[in-house]
């Protein structure tokens, strides 16, 4: 049977592709427009959260089939069947929290605690995957978090009024950064497309079982919202997401999220009427810079010696 190449040993400088890189901002954004999605939707939001990958899973199944360029994609992916369905049950799990969270607190904080991964999956490549960040690299990360900071200063804040939907959201953030790990383990045998494909698929029934049982409004009366919540978050947004962290180390893909609360300050900015002040502006250069930085130079990779010491 043949195995395809893994895609880290395939492209060794991680941050040197400029394919992956704008593969990962364009997911980003196209993901940024979920929450808008999630307030427009005539159903409850763990019932939205169903649909999104309720409709995208078929499609991106159909697209695995015709695009992965193999006879049979999904057969790599009978070794990892654990990790992958595992992938789709965290990621069932934080769509339900982070849609939870999206009603109950403002637009900014649920972008922000939504991902947290921004953080937390840097730090897993850190300290589990043995990515050490260069110099450049951990400035750039600095620099990312002190954007992060400005961008969202004046909304950056836990009230009683939005506490819950902080911690939603929170949580939400903690689950994403497992399916980030899960899937990046997942990419390593499975193609993007397939593994992207069986994930949702794997994340329907628990999202099914999840709104039914929490009672929610579940058919819809107006189906264009939830196919633009698929098509755009799901299929566009996730496809990209997944193709990128195959190529690009943790670091990469964990700064390059804060593009998504740039995107949704626009949103907030001409849909609600939430003006950007000069410190998020100041942010949002900020993580422009830190983007630029990031791209030079892979991460050091522990040694054989150092791995050694830890075990």
């Amino acid at each position: 049977m043949h195995r395809p190449a893994s895609p880290r040993k395939a492209t060794s400088p991680q941050t040197g592709s400029a394919l992956p890189m704008l593969a990962l901002l364009i997911g980003n954004v196209a993901l940024a427009f979920g929450p808008w999605f999630v307030r427009l939707a005539d159903v409850g939001p763990v019932a939205a959260a169903f649909w999104r990958v309720a409709i995208a899973a078929p499609i991106l199944l159909a697209l695995a089939l015709a695009f992965s360029g193999q006879s049979r994609p999904f057969a790599p992916a009978r070794a990892l069947w654990l990790t992958i369905g595992l992938g789709g049950i965290a990621f069932a799990a934080d769509l339900a929290a982070w849609h939870l969270g999206i009603l109950r607190t403002t637009l900014a904080n649920a972008t922000l605690f939504g991902n947290s991964a921004i953080l937390m999956f840097p730090i897993y490549g850190f300290l589990v995957a043995r990515a050490w960040p260069t110099r450049t690299q951990g400035i750039a990360l600095a620099l990312a978090a002190a954007g992060a900071a400005l961008l969202l200063g004046r909304s950056f804040q836990l009230s009683p009024k939005h506490l819950a939907g902080d911690l939603f959201c929170l949580f939400s953030g903690t689950l994403y950064t497992c399916y980030f790990v899960l899937m990046s383990k997942a990419r390593t045998v499975v193609a993007p497309l397939p593994a992207l494909a069986l994930s949702t698929s794997a994340s329907v029934l628990p999202l099914l079982l999840a709104a039914l049982l929490g009672g929610e409004q579940f058919w819809p009366q107006q189906w264009g919202i939830l196919v633009g919540l698929a098509l755009a978050s799901q299929v566009l947004g996730q496809g990209l997401l997944i193709y990128a962290i195959g190529h690009l180390s943790p670091l990469v893909v964990g700064i390059a999220l804060l593009s998504q609360p740039i995107v949704a300050g626009v949103i907030g900015w001409t849909v609600y009427g939430e003006r950007l002040g000069p410190a998020e502006f100041v942010g949002a250069v900020l993580v422009a810079i830190a983007l630029v930085l990031v791209r030079k130079g892979g991460p050091r990779v522990a040694s054989q010696a150092e791995g050694s010491k830890s075990a």
